[in-house]
């Protein structure tokens, strides 16, 4: 199993990094506008969301235009020790500081977000099935978050991140909504 999701992550990654600058730009342009027409976003105060690297989804954009809603952004750090997350808020980029991979995340001053403040979260992978299972980057952090989260959970996914089938684990939670370039799509875990 884990060398099957490590093959499809490689497949996925080499697939993404074939998009042109120009592709990645106008795509995740078209996502992010799919996301804010949705009723899920409008209606979230505040947002859970991960600072993205490429070849993901880019997510400065969507984090700008949360804060210029008037909406509270909440960016996850991760305790690698426990293999648990926390979100915390931000308010500007500065509060941001780069550790293990360079991935971004909240300095420790930041304030804690609760579970039950996140009214949307925006859920990271590699890979999604249109029933909205998703290949995850292997730490584990997001379907142990998600196991008693309540709010609304997308995931952001461009047209080629989307597989037949994936290889699921019990433990493996569904996304609601998958936004795409050209459509959302519904999944039955709404």
């Amino acid at each position: 199993m884990r060398e099957n999701k490590n093959k499809l992550r490689q497949v996925v990654r080499s697939r993404l990094m074939e998009l042109t600058k120009e592709e990645h730009e106008e795509l995740s342009n078209r996502i992010a506008e799919n996301l804010f027409a949705l009723e899920e976003w409008k209606n979230a105060d505040t947002i859970g969301i991960t600072i993205s690297i490429p070849p993901e989804v880019p997510t400065v954009r969507i984090i700008e235009q949360a804060w210029s809603e008037g909406k509270v952004v909440a960016v996850p750090k991760c305790d690698p020790e426990k293999k648990t997350m926390e979100f915390k808020k931000i308010s500007s980029f500065n509060q941001l500081e780069s550790v293990y991979y360079g991935l971004l995340e909240p300095v420790a001053e930041t304030a804690k977000a609760s579970k039950e403040e996140l009214d949307a979260l925006i859920v990271p992978g590699l890979a999604f099935t249109k029933e909205g299972y998703r290949l995850g980057f292997g730490g584990g952090y997001y379907d142990r978050f998600l196991s008693n989260y309540r709010g609304e959970t997308l995931a952001l996914t461009y047209e080629l991140q989307l597989m037949d089938e994936l290889p699921i684990e019990v433990h493996d939670l569904a996304v609601g909504k998958l936004i795409t370039p050209s459509k959302v799509i519904r999944t039955y875990a709404h």
